[in-house]
């Protein structure tokens, strides 16, 4: 019976160990919320934010997490709207061009 108490004592120490653990991450994870990372991009103290690694490390993460469908709709998502955007800045500038050329004369 000694064995099956000592067993005993040792699962309640390890679910003990467990739920610090546990307790520990929901901490860490309260940290990590959209919410307290917008807060910190806002105060300018973000600065991780604009860094590209960290950008490219949590795709990489996102990545080998599985969600890797998501990953590359948002990717290409991202890239047609940077097209987009790159030719409709293009198409102003041509206005402003026609504009300026027509107000010279």
């Amino acid at each position: 019976m000694s064995r099956i108490k000592q067993l005993e004592a040792r699962r309640r120490a390890l679910l003990r160990r467990c739920e610090e653990q546990r307790e520990e991450l929901a901490a860490r994870l309260a940290q990590l919320s959209p919410a307290s990372l917008l807060g910190a991009a806002a105060d300018g103290s973000g600065g991780r934010l604009r860094h590209p690694f960290a950008w490219a490390a949590a795709l990489a993460g996102l990545l080998f997490l599985g969600r890797t469908r998501e990953v590359l709709t948002f990717v290409l998502w991202i890239r047609s709207a940077l097209a987009l955007a790159g030719r409709a800045a293009h198409l102003v500038r041509l206005l402003t061009q026609l504009r300026a050329a027509r107000a010279e004369p």
